[in-house]
């Protein structure tokens, strides 16, 4: 990135110019593209439990643009899948949004249904009963 600077404007005040030192323009033709190849990276890192649940012999991490899905047999196995994917990401310097994230149960186990929070490295996810 070459000499980039923003400036920031709160209602009628303008803000000194400061300099943009990582990161993209917004609206970059490249960014989605670079965005994809490090999400690319980061899943391939993951290094998926053997017991996660198998649909067509496969392990089910999903990922579409910025959202993720992982589907997993039991609340342990999904929080373990789920702390290596942040792992992966945090290597590459992306953060998820944890305000954002939350967990359905998809069990006929009762005892998976009592849990109403998860707690991943310093974020808790809450436990909703669909996804809009």
């Amino acid at each position: 990135m070459t000499e980039t600077y923003s400036r920031v404007q709160v209602g009628k005040n303008l803000s000194d110019r400061f300099p943009i030192r990582n990161g993209f323009k917004q609206g970059d033709a490249l960014t989605p593209m670079l965005f994809n190849f490090a999400l690319e990276y980061a899943i391939r890192r993951v290094q998926v439990n053997q017991d996660g649940v198998k649909l067509s012999a496969t392990h089910q991490l999903l990922a579409y643009a910025d959202d993720f899905n992982i589907l997993e047999g039991s609340i342990n196995t999904l929080k373990e899948n789920a702390e290596a994917l942040v792992a992966a990401t945090r290597e590459i310097e992306l953060e998820g949004n944890a305000d954002k994230s939350k967990y359905m149960v998809m069990s006929r186990e009762q005892n998976a249904r009592r849990i109403h929070s998860v707690r991943i490295d310093n974020s808790t996810f809450d436990r909703v009963e669909d996804f809009k």
